[in-house]
């Protein structure tokens, strides 16, 4: 008995309806919660707030710019 044939890409399978190009603020508030968060860990370790909201701002660029530029929208 023959089940089915399933034809996914693994992009339709573990990334359906994913595209923040239409949202980039969404993008951008999960990339500053993502790196704030480690920020904040680094914070409570001693170092200096500045360089922490230096790290998060730096990390949601880092991510805005892989999120444009290496997922096609």
């Amino acid at each position: 008995m023959v089940m089915g044939t399933f034809t996914f890409s693994i992009k339709e399978k573990f990334m359906i309806n994913r595209n923040s190009a239409k949202d980039p603020v969404a993008a951008a508030v999960t990339a500053a919660i993502g790196a704030g968060s480690v920020a904040c860990v680094s914070v409570m370790r001693g170092q200096s707030v500045l360089i922490g909201l230096a790290i998060t701002v730096f990390s949601t660029v880092i991510a805005l710019l892989v999120d444009r530029f290496y997922f096609d929208a």
